[in-house]
C-alpha cells in the first residue's frame, strides 16, 4: 500500500522536475542556476534532517510524514499558480525548491525509518531495493508523461498534477495500521541527536558507509541534474531529448533495483557496492566524453543501473546495522551524507562551468568515483569486509 502510494507521488514529483529544470533554464539560460536550483532544493537536508530524526524517534512516524506531503503539495500548487498567471520568475521557484527541502528533510527519516517496520529483517534488503524500483520506476515514467504534458499542456500542468498525486500517497498513510509509538526517555533533543552520531563514530562500518554515501552523491548526482544543459548545448536539442536522457537514466535505475532485489540475501553486499561505484565512474566518464547520442544513451543506462545499485546495497547495510529504536536519528545522519553530498556537488559544478567545459568536470567525477572505489575495495576495507 505504501509502495503503490509513494510510487504515484514520485511519478508526479518527477514529471515536475522535468519541468522544473527546463524553465529554470529556460528563464535564466544558467547553468549556475541550475546548480543553484537544484542546491536549494537539497541543502536543506543537510542542514536539518538531524532534527528530523529526533523527532522521527519522538513522535508518530505516520504523522510526521502526512506534515510533508501536505507541505510539498502546497508548493507544487503555488508553482502552478505562478506559471498559469504569467508571474513566474526564477526566484519564486528557488524558494518553493527550498520550502519542499524542508518538508523533505522531516519527511525523509520518517520514511526511511518506517520502511523497515512494514517487513521481517531477512527481508528488509528486498523491500529497500523494491523501494529503489518504484522510485526509479517513476524516474522513467514521469519524465515521459511530463514530456509529453509540457509540449501539450504546458508547464503548469505538470506542477498541477505533481499536488495531486501527493493524494495517492497521503490516502496510503491514513490507511496504514502500522505506526510508531515512542517510549519516553526523558532525554534531550540535543543528547538524543549526540546519541544517534556517537552510534555512528564508534562503528567504523558505519562511518565509512556515511562517507560513501557523501561521496557518491556529491559526485554522481550531477550526471542527472546538468541533463538539460547536456540536451541544449552538448547535443544541440530540445526539451523532448532531455526527457529521453532523464528517462532512460531511469530505465537504468530499475533494472539496477531489479537486480538488486532479486539477489536481497546475496552475502558480502559491501564488496558488491563498491565493485558497482568502480563501474558507476566508468560509465559516468565514458557518458560525459561521448558526442554520439546512441553511445551516451547506452552509457548513461548502465551508469543508471550501477548508481542505484550502490545506493541500495549501502542503504541496505546501513537500516540492517541500526537497531528500531535508533533508526530515525541514525537514518537522519545517513541522509545528511546521502542527500548532502547532492546540492553541494551540483552547486561546485554549476560554478565551475564558467571556467571549464561541463562534459570534462563529469569526466573528472567519474575517474574521482572508480578511484575512490579502487581505494575502498583494496585499502580501507570495512565496507568491503561487510
Amino acid at each position: 500500500m505504501l509502495w503503490l502510494g509513494a510510487c504515484t507521488s514520485s511519478i508526479g514529483t518527477w514529471m515536475q522536475k522535468l519541468a522544473q529544470s527546463w524553465l529554470v533554464y529556460q528563464l535564466s539560460d544558467s547553468k549556475f542556476m541550475l546548480g543553484l536550483d537544484a542546491f536549494l532544493g537539497e541543502i536543506p537536508i543537510f542542514l536539518f534532517s538531524l532534527i528530523g530524526g529526533v523527532i522521527a524517534d519522538r513522535i508518530d512516524r505516520r504523522k510526521l510524514l502526512l506534515g510533508s506531503q501536505f507541505v510539498q503539495m502546497a508548493c507544487a500548487f503555488t508553482l502552478a499558480t505562478l506559471f498559469a498567471s504569467g508571474v513566474v520568475k526564477v526566484w519564486h521557484i528557488l524558494c518553493l525548491s527550498f520550502t519542499v527541502g524542508m518538508a523533505q528533510a522531516f519527511g525523509g527519516p520518517a520514511y526511511s525509518a518506517i520502511v523497515p517496520s512494514l517487513v521481517e529483517k531477512e527481508d528488509l534488503p528486498n523491500a529497500i531495493a523494491l523501494n529503489s524500483i518504484q522510485f526509479n520506476l517513476a524516474r522513467v515514467i514521469g519524465p515521459m508523461l511530463g514530456g509529453l504534458a509540457l509540449a501539450t499542456l504546458g508547464a503548469a500542468w505538470c506542477f498541477s498534477l505533481n499536488g495531486l498525486s501527493f493524494i495517492a500517497v497521503i490516502i496510503s498513510l491514513l490507511l496504514l495500521k502500522q505506526s510508531y509509538l515512542p517510549k519516553s526517555t526523558g532525554v534531550s533533543m540535543l543528547d538524543s541527536m549526540k546519541e544517534g552520531i556517537n552510534f555512528i563514530r564508534t562503528n567504523e562500518a558505519m562511518t565509512s558507509l556515511v562517507a560513501l554515501a557523501f561521496l557518491t552523491t556529491f559526485l554522481g548526482i550531477p550526471i542527472i541534474v546538468f541533463l538539460p544543459a547536456m540536451a541544449k548545448d552538448v547535443f544541440h536539442a530540445d526539451s523532448q531529448t532531455y526527457t529521453w536522457l532523464l528517462s532512460i537514466s531511469g530505465f537504468g535505475s530499475v533494472a539496477g533495483a531489479i537486480i538488486v532485489a532479486g539477489s536481497g540475501h546475496v552475502k558480502q553486499k559491501g564488496r558488491l557496492a563498491l565493485v558497482m561505484l568502480i563501474l558507476f565512474g566508468c560509465f559516468m566518464t565514458a557518458f560525459a566524453m561521448s558526442n554520439r547520442l546512441p553511445v551516451s544513451f547506452l552509457m548513461l543506462f548502465l551508469a543508471g543501473a550501477a548508481m542505484i545499485s550502490v545506493f541500495t546495497m549501502v542503504t541496505s547495510l546501513v537500516q540492517l546495522i541500526t537497531p528500531n529504536e535508533m533508526r530515525g536519528r541514525v537514518m537522519s545522519v545517513y541522509n545528511v551524507a546521502f542527500r548532502g553530498g547532492m546540492p553541494f556537488g551540483s552547486f561546485i559544478i554549476g560554478a565551475l562551468t564558467q571556467f571549464y567545459p561541463l562534459t570534462s568536470l563529469l569526466a573528472v567525477n567519474g575517474v574521482l568515483m572508480l578511484l575512490i572505489g579502487i581505494y575502498l575495495l583494496a585499502v580501507h576495507r570495512k565496507v568491503a569486509n561487510l
